[in-house]
């Protein structure tokens, strides 16, 4: 569908069977609802605060997770970043800037937006967004323009708490108090966690009754946050948080993007259930 305007933001309206899938360009470019048969799969914007952190599915861009006091250094030079998330710089620039939308019809829609102010090196991001009856697709890319770049690409989506949550990895990324990762890597330990994990054991699941959301996608990371009685974080990054310093480890940490080069992951979110379809 066209886009179609409340009182001051735009919102594009995807529709398959059964599925409807809100996007808000205005807002970070971000799903602002995907409802499936009727349920609403990921928390609102909260009523009481107006924090863009803290709801739908925004894309991360050009870095994921925390950038340790907002400061690396790349090519020789040091670069400080803007302090979002005291002490440290968080999920990018691209999650609170309003996207231009290029294509967009029933099913999908396309949007891109500049790097901006905050981000020394220039560049743009572009997404993809595409929507089935049985599945959610987006693809998230970052191109260089001059210069070169280091870039990360992510997903941060607040799914409403589920029923139960299938997430099991073979190591996770030891943190400090300030949720840096050191570099060590364990076997996971219980939750509830705010960390960084690689080498998914099984498909990433979550149940609602007899709704069944798969989460996949091509990034080398997973940062799980389920501290929230009301929702829970499964989020797709192409780096750990922090990586644009180095964080030691068996995957990548950024990917270098010489000067007009680009990077492009992908997340699907995919569901099954007896009404899919009908």
């Amino acid at each position: 569908m066209l886009p179609r305007r409340g009182q001051t933001r735009c919102v594009i309206e995807l529709r398959a069977s059964g599925v409807t899938c809100l996007i808000s360009p205005d807002d970070g470019g971000r799903i602002a609802q995907l409802t499936i048969a009727g349920r609403d799969l990921l928390a609102a914007r909260p009523d009481d605060v107006d924090d863009p952190m803290m709801w739908g599915c925004y894309p991360m861009v050009p870095w994921a997770g925390r950038v340790s006091n907002g400061r690396f250094a790349f090519d020789g030079h040091e670069y400080q970043l803007e302090i979002n998330h005291p002490p440290h710089s968080i999920h990018g620039t691209g999650w609170f800037q309003r996207w231009s939308v290029r294509e967009v019809d029933q099913r999908s829609v396309t949007m891109t937006c500049a790097l901006g102010d905050h981000w020394p090196f220039g560049g743009a991001a572009q997404q993809r967004i595409e929507l089935t009856a049985d599945t959610l697709t987006c693809h998230l890319s970052a191109r260089a323009d001059e210069l070169a770049m280091p870039a990360q690409v992510g997903w941060h989506p607040w799914f409403v708490r589920p029923e139960t949550a299938a997430v099991e990895f073979g190591q996770m990324y030891v943190r400090d108090d300030a949720h840096i990762p050191t570099g060590a890597l364990v076997a996971p330990p219980p939750g509830p966690w705010d960390d960084c994990f690689i080498d998914a054991q099984r498909p990433i699941e979550l149940a609602y009754g007899d709704l069944i959301v798969g989460i996949t996608s091509d990034c080398s990371h997973w940062v799980v946050f389920d501290q929230l009685a009301r929702a829970m974080c499964v989020e797709p990054q192409s780096g750990p948080p922090n990586g644009f310093n180095h964080v030691p480890g068996p995957r990548e940490t950024f990917t270098r993007l010489e000067p007009h080069e680009s990077m492009e992951r992908s997340m699907t979110l995919s569901w099954a259930g007896s009404w899919v379809g009908q």
